[in-house]
C-alpha cells in the first residue's frame, strides 16, 4: 500500500528564493472528504492527478495517485469542484539529499508559504536550512484539503505565524 511521509513547516525568512530550482502551478479541488479520507484532482504544470488520501494526522499517510489527462482533469475540476479549489506555485529548492517543495498560496490561502519535505523512514534524517521555520506537520490547519474550508485569510490575526 502507498505510503507518504511528509513533514512540513512554515518559514523563518525568504532567502529560499535564492535557492530555486524550478517551480509549478498547482490546481486542486476536492471531489469528496470526510473522517477516513480525501479524493481530489490535481493539476501540476501540464498533468493531471487523482489522488486518494487517508486523513489521517501526523506525517504519514496512505496515499494513492493516477494519472489523468489534462484537459479532464480541468473539466473534473470545473464540473466538480468549482469552489472547493486552491492554488499554488510549487518552488524546488534542493538541498542535501532532498528536493524541498515550498507553496506559496494564492487567492482565499494568500500569504500562506509552507515547506514540504518527502521522507522514505519516520526517522529519516534531513539537512534543515537556516530559512526553515516551526514544524507543522501534525497542525491540520496546514492540510490543504483543511484549507479549502477554512482558507488561511479567515484565520483570526493572531494565528497567523
Amino acid at each position: 500500500m502507498p505510503l507518504e511521509i511528509e513533514r512540513k513547516f512554515l518559514l523563518a525568512n525568504d532567502t529560499w528564493r535564492d535557492h530555486v530550482v524550478g517551480y509549478d502551478l498547482m490546481r486542486q479541488g476536492y471531489l469528496a472528504g470526510d473522517k477516513s479520507c480525501s479524493v481530489r484532482i490535481r493539476i501540476h504544470g501540464e498533468v493531471g492527478f487523482l489522488n486518494i488520501k487517508s486523513a489521517t494526522l501526523g506525517i504519514t499517510r496512505h496515499e494513492f495517485e493516477y494519472p489523468v489527462p489534462v484537459t479532464e482533469a480541468r473539466e473534473m475540476l470545473a464540473l466538480f469542484c468549482r469552489d472547493r479549489c486552491l492554488e499554488k506555485l510549487r518552488h524546488f529548492v534542493p538541498i542535501g539529499a532532498h528536493t524541498w517543495e515550498i507553496d506559496v498560496f494564492e487567492g482565499s490561502n494568500q500569504g500562506l508559504v509552507v515547506a514540504e519535505i518527502e521522507l522514505s523512514s519516520i526517522d529519516e534524517e534531513f539537512e534543515r536550512p537556516p530559512w526553515l521555520g516551526a514544524d507543522v506537520s501534525n497542525d491540520p490547519r496546514y492540510y490543504n484539503v483543511c484549507l479549502i474550508d477554512a482558507p488561511y485569510l479567515s484565520w483570526p490575526d493572531d494565528t497567523h505565524r
